[in-house]
């Protein structure tokens, strides 16, 4: 299987799940939509990702996924640096926001084109400027959508409670895409094994 994305941590997510054989292949496209809506823009860039790699990989299963984190209906991206991390935890402090994962698995000579996405909501500790700071020294903010990482040193002083997939909000919903496959009646041994 292909992974179309340089997501350490969507790797990692599909290592740990027993996908050992996976190939990087990162998709050199411009991640923009014309779609209306928020979620359908995610799952857009997503099937834009896996189509880019599978014009070069048409046998192989192609795996992409795009991860956002949205509050007050706008789309939270990765920050630039520590000022804007600084900006954005601060308006996720104390307040629930989404994170949404979309995905596609596309194998061009076997003419399958699956995509979804998941949903989680998250709500954040009210966290004080000495807090945000510490966090930001971290270095851990500056790689991922809203500023933050689940599964990092953040976890413990950032969130409050989840709703739905952990594994979402770390950058691939892991459960929902094997529900998938299931639907689709994929054996998860061909797409690792091709």
């Amino acid at each position: 299987m292909i992974l179309a994305s340089k997501s350490p941590r969507r790797f990692e997510i599909l290592n740990n799940f027993g996908m050992k054989k996976i190939k990087v292949v990162v998709a050199e496209i411009e991640e923009i939509s014309d779609k209306e809506g928020l979620v359908e823009q995610v799952i857009d860039i997503a099937i834009k990702k896996g189509l880019e790699v599978a014009k070069s990989y048409p046998s192989e299963f192609v795996l992409s996924a795009d991860t956002v984190v949205i509050l007050d209906d706008y789309i939270l991206g990765k920050p630039k640096d520590s000022h804007e991390a600084f900006t954005t935890l601060t308006n996720l402090s104390g307040r629930t926001h989404e994170v949404v994962t979309a995905y596609s698995l596309i194998n061009k000579n076997k003419e399958i084109s699956i995509s979804n996405y998941e949903k989680t909501i998250v709500k954040f500790k009210k966290l004080s400027e000495e807090e945000i700071n510490w966090y930001i020294k971290t270095g851990e903010p500056m790689d991922k959508a809203g500023s933050y990482g689940i599964q990092g040193v953040g976890s413990g002083i950032l969130i409050d409670k989840i709703e739905g997939e952990f594994y979402n909000v770390m950058g691939f919903p892991i459960s929902k895409f094997v529900d998938d496959l299931k639907k689709y009646k994929i054996k998860i041994q061909d797409i690792i094994e091709l």
